[in-house]
């Protein structure tokens, strides 16, 4: 039988019922069971849950899931303290949504590109972590620009509101209006309760 014949047969424990999977691989995360209390308990519940004998799981065929298991719970550590490290050197600024949206691309690619590395090992999968440093010293300048940008609008909004206001105190007042009422006005223009 070839590789390419196995690879695209689903295993036993692929063919299980989804709360039998997720009993499975909850108790391979639990490091107090052994794989032989593991073997058990699942083949126990696979028999009670009416399933056919041949459903049970071999030693073998749980060794292969835990490996396999395993294998990508350490992808997933290496790709969250590799997004830890990319965010520390964005520093603590707060993000937009075009932020996170290029900060959760660059997570997707490191951990696709590792994935690759554990699938095919003898492949040359490199990760140029420098390009994805570089992308994200980029995005950290934009969102810096982009928040000057943002409170520079804030500040001529400020100035055009304060100005108005003023202008319209003073008519209100030529116009006959208290002192209080010309406040009351430009309090509202300003945006004061």
């Amino acid at each position: 039988m070839s590789d390419a014949v196995r690879r695209d047969k689903p295993s036993k424990i692929d063919m299980l019922p989804d709360d039998i999977k997720k009993m499975l691989d909850e108790m391979l995360r639990d490091s107090s069971k052994t794989q032989a209390d593991i073997l058990e308990a699942v083949n126990q519940r696979i028999l009670d849950a009416g399933l056919d004998e041949e459903a049970t799981i071999s030693r073998s065929g749980l060794s292969r899931h835990a490996q396999k298991t395993e294998a990508i719970g350490k992808q997933l550590r290496e790709t969250q303290a590799a997004t830890k490290a990319l965010v520390a050197e964005l520093g603590d600024k707060p993000m937009g949504e075009t932020s996170k949206l290029i900060l959760e691309m660059g997570r997707t690619q490191l951990f696709k590109a590792m994935q690759r590395q554990l699938m095919n090992p003898d492949e040359d999968a490199d990760i140029d972590i420098g390009e994805i440093k570089e992308v994200m010293r980029s995005t950290k300048w934009l969102e810096e620009t982009a928040m000057k940008v943002h409170q520079r609008e804030k500040d001529i909004r400020k100035a055009f509101a304060e100005e108005a206001a003023a202008k319209v105190e003073e008519s209100a007042i030529q116009a006959g209006l208290t002192a209080e009422g010309a406040q009351l006005i430009k309090n509202q223009i300003l945006g004061i309760a």
